[in-house]
């Protein structure tokens, strides 16, 4: 049986226990991963794993011994309860004897759960489980979390009380980290707020948020646009340490300069286009990044914009001679003489 991705949420969360099995696949591991974990912890229960009713079979075991996940299925546990025969990384050469198994499943045999990568709708393996009649198969896409996805994953971490800008900036972080981290982070502020009845605010979320190479980005960007031109030279220097390329430099500051522009631009002011911004604008972030685009006005961040567009059209010139990593710092330094102009 095939689960639509509003069908598989919920199956996720409480599976059937008395199915055959469950086929998993998608192009992201991590998003696989974190759904195996969730539909077998809730088979299992907290302790199945302990109980030794967790069988798991890696794909290149079962490619030495295709009998063994016959045997694993059809195996008596010593203790009461679900059992799982777990397949990591099948792929379409195992798709013989994992079907074949499904197929000799019978009622109190371990249920099969297997995992695998992007899967074609003529694969063996995928329509196997999808026209089984007691079997199911979910694809697992690389779109961000819903919002109900979100507030789901807060409340089983313990986080209740979020106030308006919070959420915000916790789903802005959902579309930008990958599902491990962002699952991660959800944990750290749930640990940060135990005891604390107040709610979680949105300056909580930005401590707690992972820093990257974004955020490094981001420092010189908001000096940039705060006008600030004796910072950027060391903070281009740190980030030519850390290796960032100047052409990704660009691609920020264009993404951020757009951001300004649409914000000061936005018939319903500075604020209501910063949330309709693409990831939206929430929390500190947006009150800095509002004061920035109110400060330029849209003719100067046009100009920006244009600037912008020339020093990235100079980088990936064939006859561009000068240090690219020089030409973006002159950029930037160009930029913030632009935003002191009035």
């Amino acid at each position: 049986m095939k689960l639509s991705p509003r069908d598989a949420l919920p199956y996720f969360r409480k599976p059937d226990p008395k199915a055959a099995g469950l086929l998993i696949h998608g192009a992201d591991a991590m998003r696989v991963a974190l759904r195996r974990q969730e539909v077998i912890a809730a088979l299992l229960g907290p302790d199945g794993e302990a109980e030794m009713r967790l069988t798991r079979l890696a794909a290149s075991d079962l490619r030495k011994d295709p009998a063994a996940l016959i045997d694993a299925v059809k195996a008596q546990a010593f203790f009461p309860g679900t059992r799982v025969v777990f397949v990591e990384e099948a792929t379409e050469p195992l798709a013989k004897p994992i079907l074949t198994a499904l197929e000799d499943w019978r009622p109190g045999d371990a249920q099969l759960v297997v995992t695998a990568g992007s899967l074609r709708a003529t694969s063996k393996l995928r329509k196997g489980f999808e026209g089984h009649k007691s079997a199911y198969a979910a694809a697992i896409y690389d779109d961000p979390p819903s919002r109900g996805e979100i507030e789901d994953l807060c409340k089983r971490a313990g986080l209740r009380e979020i106030d308006r800008d919070a959420m915000g900036a916790i789903t802005a972080l959902a579309q930008s980290l990958d599902p491990g981290d962002f699952r991660q982070t959800v944990e750290k502020l749930a640990l940060y707020k135990h005891g604390d009845a107040t709610p979680l605010t949105s300056a909580e979320v930005a401590l707690s948020a992972p820093q990257s190479t974004e955020a490094a980005i981001d420092d010189v960007l908001h000096a940039v646009a705060e006008a600030r031109s004796g910072d950027i030279a060391s903070v281009m220097s740190r980030l030519k340490a850390q290796g960032i390329a100047p052409t990704t430099l660009c691609i920020g500051a264009l993404r951020h300069f757009r951001t300004l522009h649409a914000a000061a631009s936005d018939p319903g002011g500075v604020s209501s286009g910063l949330a309709r911004a693409r990831p939206p604008v929430f929390g500190p972030r947006r009150d800095r990044m509002g004061r920035q685009a109110s400060q330029w006005g849209v003719r100067r961040l046009e100009d920006a914009l244009s600037l912008i567009t020339q020093t990235d059209l100079a980088l990936r010139s064939a006859g561009q001679t000068a240090p690219p990593m020089a030409v973006v710092e002159r950029a930037m330094i160009r930029l913030a003489m632009l935003g002191r102009a009035r």
